[in-house]
């Protein structure tokens, strides 16, 4: 999880105005329903009149108020904002603060509410009751009672004076209705800026991520590429980083918005003094309740799901690489089997959360609907008692329902969080990951302004990660310039695994591989694999044309060198037979060619680059007999001072090698020409026996 949080804090900039614009939404949508309670209770019920402060009134109202008030100080404040116009014979409000207003307020509402009783008591009611009895019966009265029936006295004062009640109750709800109107156009300006920049935050977190994953991965030695799988890094680097970037959108989105729009609820219910508080806690316990259940019962399964993912992306991705064999074995109905059982595995847990999970959404509403009832139920209590408004109530509804969906937002956010917290820790597993191959801190790339290309194993054994023993034991030998080393033995003795030793594919064991001299070590990766070319036991081409293909090696290659290599490859027939010539495509892995002329591109692509040193690794098996005697040929003339290692199944392509190695087991048992091994090397002339004719072995091949 704190991989997840680790992203969005290198984002902190876009993180803190995206909760700066949440803010302010926040600010908005809980203003609202504060002016639907204004517009229900004082614009519906109260003509506009906010409070018991009038603006006009007559002499004699604001003598019989003065006569009313309690105390001095009341009367001074009385005197302070209002000014009697003895023209009009009336008492004109001043302008004054809003507290000084808030003040004046409290101090005319009993009296307004007394005078407002003289008035509508009969007269055997006003001789029997006293002005002591009246403030006694005020003391029972609730406060809303009171409030109301002093914005009654002042609605019936200004009837007297002859305003407009109507005009006044008009113009109160359209200015009100303004203020709701640009409240609501100034929250849709902050949601969409905020969504907007939640949404590129994101989409940066998957790019760099995307990024940073990918840079590792191609640092990668073949170490590292199994113990990862092809089909794990595939999945980590597009389902797991598109699960934290959906995620990291919701996270600003919904877990910053949602705890200030809570918190701004409670503070507002807390204001509305309606005493049923109680209810949202309630609320709040009950869903905090049922969702740490919930997530108790899958959160196991969505750290399961990631790794089902990886199984069926392996299966998959074997089944469609390996189409031709599983057709030429019949084994359709077996590996269909093997994809249904990875299939069925995700499929039951999916299944299986998604179950829990869909009784979390039927739950809310229940739990949000019995909190609608109960304030309606309590609140048409308080409204019958006098304690409560109905735009109170309507306010306290909105604001409940408020609190509520904040932790249905965070509720529906913690759904999410466990499986994109397990793809998190999985992506910064790879980008962690340190490659077992790697630079020296201090290179000796400059050591030498020219290089020779002189190969040299010194007493190097080479073991694989886990492995009991060596795959290599004791290798030594010198390949070089102008000569071709031969690499021969039987299947699994080691020669593919020597030769990738040599671009540090992986590094020695024990000994030391070196360069005109110097440890491979001791170089850059990208110094040494410069003086490299290198073809494949597996010729692999790249989509685009054969063009592209053969100029892989660098940008500086020629069209003049491109030409030449693709003429030593005898690629240039089945090029030239081609409509669009070194501008015809190549698909995807090189699938519109065949394995020979594959095999050629590759070869053409490796002499292109011009390297110091040449590897073949067993890169002439799908070639015919002519074909490979008039490439080997046109090679010799190429590569007269290039290094040439070749690896190879049949004796026909090594016949006239410099040197040729013979491997047995991991271990060199001849080395010598074609001649000398024939009369030295009893495996050597094992192999040279079954595939050469008696004539052949005593020379007239040459």
């Amino acid at each position: 999880m704190k991989h997840i949080f680790g992203n969005l804090f290198r984002h902190k900039g876009s993180v803190l105005l995206i909760t700066l614009l949440l803010i302010l939404q926040a600010v908005c949508d809980l203003s609202l329903p504060s002016y639907t309670s204004k517009i229900v209770d004082v614009g519906l019920q109260q003509y506009g009149i906010e409070d018991c402060v009038m603006k006009k009134m007559r002499r004699e109202t604001g003598d019989a108020l003065l006569m009313m008030m309690k105390s001095e100080e009341e009367r001074a404040l009385f005197a302070d904002s209002y000014v009697l116009n003895e023209q009009e014979d009336i008492y004109e409000l001043q302008d004054i603060s809003k507290e000084k207003r808030t003040e004046l307020s409290k101090a005319l509402e009993l009296p307004e509410v007394m005078c407002y009783g003289s008035m509508h008591a009969s007269d055997v009611q006003q001789a029997d009751v006293t002005s002591a009895d009246m403030m006694e019966k005020m003391a029972q009265v609730s406060d809303a009672i009171i409030t109301q029936m002093a914005v009654q006295f002042v609605s019936e004062e200004y009837t007297a004076l002859g305003i407009d009640l109507n005009v006044m109750q008009r113009n109160y709800l359209l200015v009100t209705g303004a203020k709701m109107l640009l409240l609501s156009i100034l929250m849709l300006i902050a949601a969409i800026g905020s969504g907007f920049l939640a949404a590129r935050t994101g989409a940066k977190i998957g790019m760099e991520l995307r990024s940073k994953v990918f840079t590792n991965v191609l640092g990668f030695s073949n170490t590292e590429m199994n113990h990862f799988s092809t089909a794990s890094l595939i999945t980590r680097s597009t389902n797991d980083i598109q699960q934290v970037q959906m995620v990291s959108i919701m996270l600003l989105r919904m877990v910053l918005y949602a705890p200030i729009l809570g918190i701004g609820g409670v503070i507002k219910v807390v204001s509305t003094r309606t005493g049923m508080g109680w209810i949202i806690f309630l609320a709040v316990a009950t869903i905090s309740a049922i969702v740490l259940i919930l997530m108790k019962i899958a959160l196991p399964k969505f750290k399961l799901m990631q790794t089902l993912v990886d199984r069926l992306n392996l299966v998959s991705r074997e089944i469609l690489t390996g189409l031709p064999v599983i057709r030429a074995f019949s084994r359709e109905e077996f590996e269909e089997k093997r994809f249904h059982v990875a299939n069925s595995e995700l499929k039951d847990t999916l299944l299986f959360t998604t179950r829990v999970m869909t009784f979390m959404m039927p739950l809310m509403m229940m739990i949000m609907n019995g909190v609608s009832i109960m304030i309606v139920w309590f609140g048409g209590k308080g409204i019958d008692m006098g304690n409560l408004q109905v735009g109170d109530m309507i306010a306290f509804i909105t604001y409940t329902m408020q609190i509520i969906m904040s932790f249905l937002m965070l509720t529906l956010i913690s759904v999410m969080l466990p499986r994109a917290g397990v793809a998190a820790d999985r992506i910064d597993e790879v980008i962690q990951t340190v490659s077992s191959i790697h630079d020296a801190p201090q290179v000796r790339d400059d050591e030498k302004k020219e290089w020779n290309g002189t190969v040299a194993f010194e007493d190097v054994s080479f073991r694989y990660e886990g492995a009991s023993e060596d795959a290599l034991t004791h290798i030594s030998f010198v390949a070089q310039p102008g000569k071709t080393t031969a690499i021969i033995g039987s299947t699994g003795c080691g020669k593919s695994t020597l030769v990738n030793l040599i671009p540090r594919f992986f590094d020695v064991t024990e000994g030391r591989i070196t360069l005109d001299g110097i440890d491979i070590r001791a170089l850059s990766q990208k110094k040494l694999r410069s003086m490299l070319g290198m073809v494949p036991q597996k010729g692999v081409l790249f989509s685009g044309d054969i063009e592209s293909n053969l100029k892989f090696g660098g940008d500086d290659i020629t069209d003049k060198q491109m030409k030449e290599a693709a003429e030593i490859a005898q690629a240039m027939e089945f090029i030239e037979s081609k409509e669009q010539g070194f501008a015809s495509e190549i698909s995807q892995g090189g699938t519109n060619v065949s394995g020979g002329q594959k095999q050629r591109l590759a070869i053409a692509r490796a002499i292109a680059k011009q390297p110091k040193i040449l590897i073949f690794d067993d890169s002439f098996s799908a070639l015919d007999y002519k074909t490979d005697a008039a490439l080997r040929a046109a090679l010799a003339k190429k590569t007269k001072d290039a290094t040439v290692i070749i690896v190879a199944q049949r004796i026909n392509t090594i016949l006239h090698a410099d040197q040729i190695l013979v491997l047995e087991d991991g271990a060199i048992v001849g080395k010598g020409t074609h001649e000398q091994l024939l009369t030295s090397c009893d495996a050597y002339r094992e192999i040279a026996s079954s595939q050469l004719s008696e004539e052949e072995l005593k020379g007239g091949n040459r």
